[in-house]
C-alpha cells in the first residue's frame, strides 16, 4: 500500500499547521478523511498499515499560476 501527499505551500517547517496534503492511497482498505495532515500522523498511519508514504515534488509556483 502507498499513500502520496505533497508539502502544502502555505504551511512550512516550524508554523505548526499540518504541512502534508494526501494526494492519493494505493491498494487496501484505507480511508483517510482528513484533507491535511501532520508528518507525524502520516508516519504513524504508515506504521500501523504497513504503508510506505510517497513525497510527491511541488512546483514551487503557487495555487494562482494562470494555465
Amino acid at each position: 500500500m502507498k499513500i502520496f501527499v505533497r508539502e502544502r505551500s502555505r504551511a512550512e517547517e516550524g508554523t505548526r499547521r499540518p504541512r502534508f496534503r494526501v494526494v492519493g492511497v494505493q491498494g487496501g482498505d484505507l480511508k483517510i478523511y482528513a484533507k491535511r495532515v501532520r508528518k507525524c500522523e502520516l508516519n504513524a498511519l504508515a506504521e500501523h498499515t504497513g504503508a510506505e508514504v510517497v513525497y510527491l515534488p511541488r512546483d514551487g509556483e503557487g495555487a494562482h499560476k494562470n494555465a
